[in-house]
């Protein structure tokens, strides 16, 4: 399997609990190795922009408004197969479901403010990760 990277949010309800140091230990701690990584507070704009996909479901300003409610952490991972890697450690969206040990199992307080967001395929991950990094942004 080839080292590949992922883009990961560490959402407002888990910066709001001090939460960054625990949730990128379990990553780490995963096998994937951060090689950028910077808190910021998303614009509406770019809420907007980032979860355009989304953006004629009826949780789309919900979505917005949380994503705007408090800083997040984004970053870029590394690692072996980082995409896989970084979903089976973040869990089941639905922390009810989601496995003992996973980042959404041990920290999310609901499906809405589960902690983290993840790319969902290495095409998603080059989109997200252009849209919060500059190449020389990423030093790995």
């Amino acid at each position: 399997m080839a080292v590949t990277r992922t883009f990961s949010i560490i959402k407002p309800d888990a910066t709001r609990r001090n939460l960054t140091g625990g949730v990128t230990k379990m990553l780490e701690d995963a096998g994937l190795r951060v090689v950028a990584s910077k808190r910021i507070q998303m614009t509406k704009e770019q809420a907007e922009g980032f979860y355009a996909v989304h953006s004629e479901r009826p949780f789309f300003n919900d979505l917005v408004s949380f994503m705007i409610s408090g800083p997040v952490v984004v970053q870029v991972l590394e690692g072996e197969d980082a995409v896989k890697a970084n979903r089976d450690i973040m869990g089941a969206t639905n922390p009810a479901d989601a496995a003992e040990g996973t980042i959404r199992k041990t920290y999310a307080e609901s499906i809405e403010a589960n902690s983290v967001h993840g790319s969902d395929s290495d095409e998603n991950a080059k989109i997200e990760i252009d849209y919060f990094f500059k190449p020389e942004e990423i030093v790995g």
